[in-house]
């Protein structure tokens, strides 16, 4: 027997091991990333309450230092300061920028924070790109749903950042199987697999809008069709596509062909790069504001 098999072996049962209690853990009651950072949890508390005041926010989120100055920079952000006057009060960014992408800051925080667990050590370099990844689509989705769509864009950035939550779940459970890692095919079909309905899990958990919880699970669909005007899951289609062009600009063409949700935009390669033309600025600064 080569010294090969031995390890493959210990491999997939690892694998068998984690896709049981991924299994076990989506039957169960209810589904949270596991270290996720306590003022996440506290800002998404207060803002369940249909009744909450602007202060009641301000000194939740005033708790956290790190997270008040990330809100500072979004509400004098290119993408969300449209009068062009900054403000250097909190309170004053809370009106400005609004409870949904409050909800989006305090959830990119704590996945940037989540990069410095102890006991996630090993993964700093996959869940730096996974949030670099979040970051762009969230900035791609604002901008594609306030340019070529009636979609609410600050909802839109709140899907697009949570885009890959069901990703995060399952890297950060991983993390108990490091054997999983060593086998780069087998762990991306475990994600493959079980990320969509997690993330819908963990969303629902969360109390999320029913149409972010289908934009999310949804957003790489892309044979969904649906009658009327471009909803939230088109957007996050889109901007999900069209991050990966980023990386990939020789297959926007190829992308875009057959895409239903791009056809409802007129979304075509001109389209998108006169897009990118007139709110590349915006995009980078929404990127840098959510921490990227």
């Amino acid at each position: 027997m080569s010294s090969a098999q031995p390890a493959a072996a210990a491999t997939n049962h690892d694998a068998f091991a984690f896709v049981q209690s991924l299994a076990r853990e989506l039957s169960g009651s209810k589904l949270d990333i596991p270290s996720f950072p306590d003022v996440a949890v506290r800002v998404r508390r207060v803002l369940q309450d249909e009744n909450v005041s602007a202060e009641q926010v301000t000194r939740v989120v005033g708790a956290e230092p790190a997270l008040a100055a990330r809100l500072l920079q979004l509400a004098n952000s290119a993408a969300l300061n449209v009068s062009g006057r900054r403000v250097t009060d909190l309170r004053a960014a809370v009106t400005r920028i609004g409870f949904n992408v409050i909800r989006s800051a305090a959830i990119s925080f704590a996945m940037s924070q989540l990069r410095k667990a102890e006991e996630l050590k090993g993964l700093h370099t996959p869940l730096a790109a996974l949030w670099h990844r979040s970051a762009q689509v969230a900035a791609m989705s604002h901008v594609v749903a306030r340019r070529l769509t009636g979609v609410n864009a600050d909802s839109a950035l709140l899907a697009g950042l949570l885009h890959g939550i069901g990703k995060l779940y399952v890297m950060v459970r991983a993390a108990r199987f490091p054997a999983l890692f060593a086998d780069a095919a087998g762990y991306n079909e475990i994600v493959r697999d079980w990320h969509a309905n997690i993330a819908r899990a963990i969303l629902e958990n969360w109390e999320m809008s029913d149409e972010i919880v289908a934009a999310v699970h949804g957003h790489e669909d892309l044979e969904y069709t649906h009658e009327g005007p471009p909803d939230l899951t088109d957007v996050l289609i889109v901007a999900n596509l069209l991050a990966s062009q980023q990386e990939f600009p020789d297959s926007i063409e190829l992308n875009l062909q057959g895409v239903a949700s791009a056809s409802l935009m007129k979304l075509d390669a001109e389209t998108f790069r006169r897009l990118i033309e007139d709110c590349g600025t915006e995009i980078e600064a929404l990127r840098v504001a959510l921490g990227d």
